[in-house]
């Protein structure tokens, strides 16, 4: 049985070539997702280059300005770690996801909402009073229950790691009503009162679904799903939900939050879900555009596309660059 898994390349910080070249390849493809909501993943660290910071911010404005209506989701592992260091905090992860103790806990929260976060409300709006940042907490957006992880079958407790039991999408949704850019945190309370780490994959996934989101886009650290990794660095390009499924026991601990969010999207109605190299300039962009970049997943039946939301087909195209209308995100935990 082939090994697939995740592998990390020396080409993800290649040339992602001209801003304007990038804008033209999108624009075609583009008008076929005005009044669509996208939520974008934004995690790895191309969240601790400036570059890639700016490039991205910028992308997520123009997406707004083209018509669609994206919406933020962030991790922050890098920084977390940064922080934890600085503290003498030891950190750990089993099954991807980040063993977070009560001190580890205060510093999550410390750095996705006061740091992360702030950063990037604070660059999208330098193009126009756009972004709002908000936590999972806010307006019960979100709220948690503890999750246990699965090592050889059995529960492990990681502590104050949550998962997603219910979505209120009222808040996003009148955000997005006026034109705002929501940036989320992810960061949610119990029932139990208990404020819980959830994973920002797992975050972004519920949330998409919820929103009822034409396409999750996930941008990370590697290029996509690796078919042979380390022999070979070839790239699934394209899976359906069941395939996915069939292959989720084998992946590497770093791509389970991922994939299994991607699972968890187009199974909840989102059209397609995607792992895209977040280490590319306007590589969120370039998702738009053309062939098929990263990985995709897509649902096992074709989704029915809503009246009004989809647009012909450019001339000189033919095929569909997310998975439209067709059986559609990788590693590290906030």
């Amino acid at each position: 049985m082939s090994s697939w898994t995740a592998g990390r390349s020396g080409r993800g910080r290649q040339a992602g070539g001209g801003r304007a070249a990038g804008l033209l390849e999108a624009l075609p493809w583009l008008e076929r997702f005005r009044g669509s909501t996208v939520v974008i993943k934004f995690g790895g660290n191309a969240m601790v280059d400036a570059e890639l910071k700016a490039a991205f911010a910028q992308d997520v404005v123009f997406l707004r300005y083209a018509g669609l209506h994206p919406v933020v989701v962030h991790g922050g592992g890098p920084q977390i770690n940064a922080q934890l260091d600085r503290l003498g905090l030891e950190s750990s992860f089993t099954n991807g996801l980040r063993v977070t103790t009560p001190e580890t806990m205060d510093v999550v929260r410390m750095v996705l909402a006061g740091q992360v976060q702030r950063e990037l409300v604070g660059l999208v709006n330098e193009h126009g009073p756009f972004a709002v940042g908000l936590t999972g907490e806010d307006a019960h957006t979100m709220t948690a229950v503890k999750r246990f992880a699965v090592v050889d079958g059995e529960q492990v407790d990681i502590g104050l790691v949550g998962d997603v039991a219910a979505i209120d999408p009222s808040l996003l949704r009148a955000l997005l009503a006026d034109g705002r850019v929501p940036v989320v945190s992810s960061i949610a309370r119990g029932a139990d009162g208990q404020v819980y780490n959830v994973n920002a994959d797992t975050a972004a996934a519920a949330l998409a679904g919820a929103l009822g989101a034409e396409t999750l886009m996930m941008l990370t650290d590697v290029e996509g799903l690796y078919r042979e990794w380390p022999t070979s660095d070839e790239v699934i390009r394209r899976l359906t939900a069941g395939e996915l499924a069939e292959l989720m026991p084998g992946l590497a601990s770093g791509m389970l939050p991922k994939m299994e969010g991607c699972l968890r999207a187009v199974r909840s109605g989102v059209r397609s879900a995607r792992v895209l190299d977040g280490r590319v300039r306007h590589g969120l962009l370039r998702a738009f555009a053309g062939p098929v970049v990263g990985t995709e997943v897509v649902p096992d039946a074709p989704v029915e596309p809503v009246a009004g939301r989809r647009g012909p087909v450019p001339a000189g195209r033919s095929g569909p660059p997310c998975g439209a209308g067709r059986g559609l995100v990788a590693a590290g935990a906030t």
